[in-house]
């Protein structure tokens, strides 16, 4: 495996194996890599010649109140995971280079973000977009991989590839789940024994509005209320949002119809957790 540390360096090695007739698949991450991340890297090795990943905690994509200095790191555990999954080159940025000056332009995300996570994250796909947008640049993918635990993060990157005519081809991977239902995340080592023991309901508290919309209930704000009781009945976290949007649009919706997404994200002692199915519903 290939490490690479510069920009510079990054986007010359992308040109060369361009030049060769290379597809680059991309998994961008933010390292303490799980399941999830090589769930990505396994898809980008089955459809693409090179494999790339990045590891880069990105400031720009959190908030004064959250948990950039905290969020977990362990670069020689990823390097091992990353070679052991067939990734071809791991780019590895330092923040210096990734941001060596204070940026001249500011890119403002106006749809698909006042929802979900975004509208207690103002300026958080900001973030993501800006290093998206330099990611794409640098690493010149094919084909980009991203988890759909963050389906609002999918909907926002579907529209920039779209808006600024990327030359990429998105591919959203599925959730990738503990046994229990449990969506795989970094902060889930933030999680108290109690806590993870009641972890695993919010998917079940999904699946209980899943399978009431199959049998015919159409009313999101029922269902929202269905979500709502059985996860304050069967955790202590502090439920954040629950919500039923049209997907990728992410939509308010009076009747559940087409594509939509469930989502919800609960506050642990420590973690936030989020988690959401996608159901492809028509009356």
């Amino acid at each position: 495996m290939e490490i690479i540390t510069s920009a510079k360096a990054m986007q010359q090695r992308a040109l060369q194996l361009k030049k060769q007739g290379k597809s680059i698949g991309f998994a961008p991450t933010m390292g303490y890599l799980h399941e999830g991340h090589l769930k990505l890297v396994k898809q980008s090795l089955q459809h693409n010649d090179i494999t790339v990943m990045s590891i880069f905690v990105n400031p720009l994509q959190f908030g004064p109140n959250e948990d950039f200095e905290a969020y977990p790191r362990d670069v020689e555990r990823d390097k091992m995971l990353a070679e052991n999954a067939g990734v071809n080159i791991l780019y590895l940025p330092e923040l210096s280079d990734m941001y060596p000056n204070e940026l001249s332009f500011e890119i403002n995300v106006t749809k698909r973000t006042d929802v979900l996570c975004g509208r207690s994250r103002p300026g958080h796909f900001n973030g993501v977009a800006t290093v998206l947008i330099k990611l794409f640049n640098i690493i010149l993918p094919t084909n980009v991989y991203f988890g759909m635990k963050d389906a609002q993060q999918v909907a926002v990157v579907d529209s920039l590839i779209k808006d600024f005519n990327f030359p990429i081809q998105l591919n959203p991977v599925d959730t990738e789940r503990e046994e229990d239902g449990l969506a795989r995340s970094s902060r889930n080592v933030y999680l108290s024994d109690e806590e993870r023991n009641q972890a695993p309901h919010l998917y079940k508290g999904l699946q209980i509005a899943s399978e009431a919309i199959k049998n015919g209930e159409v009313n999101p704000l029922n269902i929202i209320q269905m979500v709502e009781d059985y996860i304050k009945t069967n955790t202590n976290g502090k439920i954040d949002y629950i919500e039923i949007l049209s997907f990728p649009e992410l939509n308010p919706l009076n009747q559940i119809n087409g594509k939509v997404i469930i989502a919800l994200a609960v506050k642990f002692s420590k973690a936030r957790l989020i988690d959401n199915i996608i159901l492809d519903i028509h009356s």
